[in-house]
């Protein structure tokens, strides 16, 4: 099987379902003009569909008819690509850019348009596919917890058996040079939690803050405090992260509010400290509201955990890269990835891996590129075709490895 010179005959054609999908990017839980276009899609192709209860989701099972596949009880490989956008006006000036106030600036479209591609491709090959590919079509990445839905709509035993191993892919504008794949056993992308405080003062007038209990000048406090908490109760070698993204209070300026509220984001790579972190976190809130004379409520939430690969099938993973894409084309990650993904919760149900593919955009350099999320992000469609490969790859010649007995 070619499976990479099919896919490059496909090229043009991933390129515009890409462009479509970016057209009209939805948010969360609920993206009804993307499934339907999925289905779209995939209809024609044999598959055992089925989409979600909780969620616009779309499960396809592939049944490979390859002469090695035992039918008693075939070996089942899941590969998943995750489709909803984020709350971001786009601004890259794309004449197939979104005007609905939403965009796919993490890349969500080539995800899904790459999936699409690697159903064509096992569709065509079935006859030579030595089990079962569940193909995993995802809502809500973005901070819904998509994965975790799919999970319990029973995404993992879709083929009528638990899935052997997963397999996703994430594109990136930045960072990697277009077309190359990488990864890294073990930990590679953060646990994710979300921190919520609420400060409460006694409001009063600008000029007299002494008759009042000011929670602004208690939230920048606590907000200062917290920088400060991370590199002195944290290993360093075992960091976190820990960035505010909103602040609210007040509504004119010589009024001194009743309350005031900040919202972080905080990453880390360890069950350990994100357990030290609950615990400090509100030690040093409570710390500085005691010192500023007003009260905080404090939520800490885990949302995403680890994202944890096998070592095994990431070296599976790496070889699949280098003898279908070339060796140049893969490389392993130093150090783990700051960012999160609810992918984790698969990884930690079955044993797979997660590939990084660059997308960067000709003429720019991976360091200063826009990176994902930034409403200047693009994505070079050239990685279509590749990552279409790679998806359809990493299942047909792990479904042979099952058959010969290899891995485990």
């Amino acid at each position: 099987m070619d499976l990479h010179e099919d896919a490059r005959s496909q090229q043009d054609d991933l390129a515009q379902l890409r462009r479509e999908l970016h057209r009209e990017p939805e948010i969360g839980l609920d993206l009804p003009r993307t499934q339907e276009r999925v289905l779209r899609e995939l209809d024609g192709l044999g598959l055992e569909i089925s989409t979600g209860t909780d969620t616009t989701s779309v499960t396809a099972v592939l049944r490979g008819e390859g002469a090695a596949r035992d039918s008693a009880q075939p070996r089942t490989v899941l590969l998943r690509a995750d489709m909803d956008a984020l709350p971001v006006q786009e601004a890259t000036g794309l004449d197939f850019a979104a005007a609905n106030g939403a965009m796919h600036a993490c890349g969500h479209d080539l995800h899904t348009t790459s999936l699409v591609g690697a159903a064509r491709l096992l569709h065509t090959h079935r006859d030579r596919i030595n089990g079962d590919v569940v193909l995993m079509f995802q809502p809500g990445e973005e901070g819904w917890d998509g994965a975790g839905v799919m999970l319990k709509e029973g995404v993992l035993d879709a083929a009528g058996q638990r899935v052997d191993t997963a397999y996703g892919l994430h594109v990136f504008s930045s960072m990697l040079p277009s077309g190359q794949f990488a990864s890294r056993p073990g930990t590679l992308m953060s646990a994710s939690h979300k921190l919520l405080v609420t400060v409460h003062g006694e409001g009063g007038h600008g000029s007299m803050p002494h008759r009042a209990k000011d929670p602004i000048s208690a939230a920048a406090a606590m907000i200062t405090a917290l920088q400060t908490m991370i590199t002195r109760r944290l290993d360093i070698f075992d960091p976190a992260v820990l960035t505010v993204g909103v602040i609210r209070g007040g509504t004119k300026r010589n009024v001194i509010p009743a309350t005031a509220e900040f919202e972080a984001t905080v990453r880390c790579f360890s069950d350990d400290t994100a357990a030290l972190l609950d615990t400090t976190i509100r030690e040093t809130i409570d710390g500085a509201a005691r010192a500023n004379g007003v009260t905080a409520d404090v939520v800490f939430e885990n949302e995403y955990p680890v994202t944890v690969t096998d070592a095994d099938e990431t070296a599976f993973g790496a070889e699949v890269v280098r003898e279908t894409i070339g060796e140049q084309y893969y490389t392993d990650l130093p150090n783990p990835v700051a960012g999160s993904e609810d992918f984790s919760r698969v990884l930690a149900a079955v044993p797979g891996t997660f590939l990084g593919l660059g997308a960067l955009m000709p003429g720019l350099e991976p360091h200063t590129a826009p990176n994902n999320h930034s409403p200047y992000a693009d994505f070079d469609p050239s990685v279509l075709s590749r990552a279409a490969t790679v998806y359809a790859e990493l299942a047909v010649r792990r479904l042979d490895r099952f058959a010969e007995g290899a891995l485990r």
